[in-house]
């Protein structure tokens, strides 16, 4: 048994090894168990892999398909952000497959000079979307890409006092209908507090990167938000304290577990009493089957998905109990 295991109730390889799901048998001979695997492109030719690619448009995008957009805005990059993590952090495609870099640059020509990528919210910023792009095309390999630079300029003049981030128009006070219809972007508040959520949708493109993730930035914008955990937001935008415990995989909006998946590779260890308070969750949760089975709050609870989070979870429990 692998000594980080010895921390949980149950042992958690055996059943994701033996996954009826090929992708995280994969992986969980590949990161748990150190079996050399086939070449990664083996996972990109899955069915549930190719089915997502096959929806991408000509131009690089994946349509939008619900429904309440407005002229000003364009959720096609919404929608092409949420596919583009799907692949990159679930099936770890990267720029080699030559879809990946259509969806790259088709994110990247929304891109503005100051280096947020707009239209989301029409003409306002979007730290959080704009950061959960930019972490999965550091992950797909464009690290030193001068375009992640000028998002990593950008994203740093936009930081609340308290060292976090919050989405401008709302340390303003002022609602969405009347934001968008402004020409220019508003400037947030500084002095205001952050939103323990966008932080952790920003710390987690610091996280992927591997100059910023060891930045004082990272670590004061992890500061942040270990000291509050399992507290409610400062904004009307996922307020709950709930939420901390509603989970999403590929990680989208902020949980327990994407601040700390975070948290463990820009360099915070399990000696905080708050990181292990937070790690006893996952472990006071446990089946007995070895898994978890934690509420989704994104999608429906899917055996695969339950699977894939608690390959998530295991990840995460080991990089943290590795480090002692």
């Amino acid at each position: 048994m692998s000594d980080w295991v010895e921390n949980l109730k149950y042992d958690p390889i055996l059943p994701l090894v033996n996954s009826q799901y090929k992708a995280i048998s994969y992986f969980a001979k590949r990161d748990f168990l150190g079996e050399s695997v086939e070449p990664i492109e083996t996972v990109w030719e899955l069915p549930d892999a190719q089915k997502l690619l096959k929806k991408q448009r000509a131009d690089g995008s994946w349509k939008y398909p619900g429904k309440g957009t407005s002229p000003e805005t364009n959720y096609n990059v919404f929608q092409t952000i949420k596919m583009l993590r799907e692949l990159v952090m679930k099936y770890e495609f990267n720029k080699k497959h030559p879809l990946i870099k259509k969806a790259v640059e088709y994110l990247l020509s929304f891109q503005t000079e100051e280096g947020d990528i707009r239209e989301i919210y029409g003409t306002q910023y979007s730290p959080n979307y704009t950061s959960v792009a930019f972490e999965n095309i550091i992950r797909a390999g464009y690290e030193e890409d001068p375009r992640v630079e000028r998002y990593f300029q950008w994203i740093l003049s936009v930081r609340q006092d308290d060292g976090g981030w919050a989405i401008p128009l709302r340390t303003l006070g002022i609602r969405w209908p009347e934001a968008i219809q402004n020409v220019e972007p508003l400037q947030p508040k500084k002095s205001k507090p952050s939103s323990h959520w966008v932080t952790d949708l920003v710390l987690r493109a610091f996280a992927a990167h591997p100059k910023y993730r060891m930045s004082k930035e990272a670590k004061e914008s992890g500061t942040l938000l270990i000291s509050r955990f399992f507290t409610a937001d400062k904004y009307p935008d996922r307020r709950k304290a709930e939420y901390w415990t509603l989970f999403t995989y590929p990680f989208w909006w902020g949980d327990l577990l994407s601040s700390l998946n975070s948290l463990s590779l820009v360099g915070f260890t399990i000696d905080d009493p708050s990181i292990k308070k937070a790690l006893d969750y996952f472990i006071i949760k446990q089946k007995s089957n070895g898994l978890w089975k934690e509420k989704r709050v994104m999608g429906g609870n899917l055996p695969v998905w339950h699977s894939w989070h608690s390959l998530a979870i295991c990840r995460v429990i080991k990089r943290f109990y590795t480090a002692l």
